[in-house]
């Protein structure tokens, strides 16, 4: 009998705990399955609450041949750049740092944040940039909540954070054709996702989500579907069922990744390193802490 799923593979990641009890799940890469379309990196960050007087730190560290997208559903986190860049993110908005030649940053909650309890949750994506655009110019862009495309009826609602579908395009600074949505849907609604890109793929944020014949699917599961195919999607309920869609167009050949760097060429991410150990990257203005280059066995790993 044919298999008539429409999954390729279900990735159950596993909960990092780094530090304070700030817990990430980390669904690419992963062995069952290193990329979705451009998407080579899907952390999710939190819940997590934080005490006054506390809060992230994650100290300036560098990027290449790639794109980090940082999308909240709840709290805040204060972006600084080598280019100059300054600016908070809260939950709806858009912040998409192209790396391209190099580039360092930080990730902190600011100070007025940190005098009272907060809270973060959210997802971090890195995006492999096509060969062409590896070595651009590093850039910023953020994007307000309030610019970016939104569906609603019957249930359901999208938003799309970044790339183009349902016919609505985001306004913003991609480098290859992809798609990353926001959806929410109440318990029994559905939504229909059509085929646009061969490579598609879901990730559960809350609630429980119902593939039909696939079955029920608990939040923090990536669910990357069989190449160009549609799927129907239900809130199972009993409450609201969040998920992000994500995907788009094969890479243009394989990736290495090595820490933070993706590269086409292994040789690439060794000259990477080299520049970080001699702080050969432009810094963070302000800042003078820094995350030092690990000690990292072995060769890079290839992503088909």
């Amino acid at each position: 009998m044919e298999n008539d799923s429409a999954l390729e593979i279900v990735v159950v990641p596993r909960t990092r705990d780094l530090g304070d009890n700030f817990e990430v799940r980390r669904a690419l890469p992963t062995t069952q399955k290193r990329m979705v379309g451009p998407f080579v990196f899907l952390d999710q960050m939190g819940p997590h609450g934080f005490t006054a007087g506390h809060g992230l730190d994650v100290r300036p560290h560098p990027h290449i041949g790639l794109a980090t997208v940082t999308y909240l559903f709840d709290g805040e986190i204060e972006h600084r750049d080598s280019v100059g860049s300054v600016q908070t993110i809260q939950r709806g908005a858009v912040n998409w740092m192209t790396a391209g030649s190099g580039i360092v940053h930080s990730e902190r909650t600011n100070a007025t944040t940190r005098q009272q309890a907060s809270s973060l949750y959210g997802l971090q994506c890195w995006v492999a940039l096509p060969k062409k655009h590896e070595e651009t110019d590093p850039g910023f862009a953020h994007i307000a909540a309030n610019a970016l495309p939104k569906l609603e009826g019957d249930g359901a609602s999208a938003i799309v954070v970044a790339g183009s579908f349902f016919g609505k395009t985001a306004p913003v600074p991609t480098l290859s054709d992809l798609f990353y949505v926001d959806v929410t849907l109440t318990a029994g609604s559905r939504l229909d996702v059509p085929a646009e890109y061969p490579e598609q793929a879901m990730y559960v944020v809350e609630g429980r989500l119902d593939l039909g014949r696939d079955g029920v699917f608990e939040a923090g599961q990536l669910l990357a579907l069989k190449a160009n195919t549609a799927v129907t999607l239900r809130g199972a309920g009993p409450g609201t069922t969040r998920l992000m869609l994500l995907g788009g167009e094969p890479m243009d050949g394989s990736r290495y990744v090595s820490w933070n760097f993706v590269s086409s060429s292994p040789d690439r991410l060794e000259q990477a390193k080299e520049d970080w150990k001699h702080q050969r990257f432009a810094a963070v203005p302000g800042e003078t802490e820094f995350i030092p280059m690990p000690d990292i066995p072995g060769k890079p790993v290839g992503y088909p």
